[in-house]
């Protein structure tokens, strides 16, 4: 089954999910996830335009370096855990991120 890695995901409950994820679809992690039955709202369709697909990276898989648009958007979005964030539709399914570990995020609002 070369042609499908497994991804570990943690929900905001705690539970953890083992999904599976084709590599020869160019998906990447955010669709994975949603193709799996995972919660993850993707507001902007994998755009990186507004941070709910957040999520923190908690393995030591050496990911694709942050565009400046997913920095950017990191940084203006209410994020509780900053360390590891990443916004999962810029991380693309391939075997480089076999075994990967991962929480979904979640977004507050300062003014609660």
């Amino acid at each position: 089954m070369d042609d499908f890695i497994t991804v570990f995901v943690t929900d905001l409950e705690g539970t953890r999910h083992e999904i599976q994820a084709p590599t020869d679809m160019g998906l990447n992690l955010m669709e994975a996830m949603k193709a799996n039955g995972l919660p993850v709202k993707a507001t902007c369709g994998g755009m990186a335009m507004c941070a709910t697909c957040n999520v923190c990276v908690e393995s030591d898989h050496e990911l694709p370096e942050m565009s400046e648009s997913e920095e950017d958007m990191l940084d203006e979005a209410f994020v509780l855990d900053i360390d590891g964030s990443r916004l999962s539709c810029q991380i693309p399914v391939s075997q480089k991120i076999d075994g990967l570990e991962v929480k979904l995020g979640k977004l507050t609002d300062p003014t609660e």
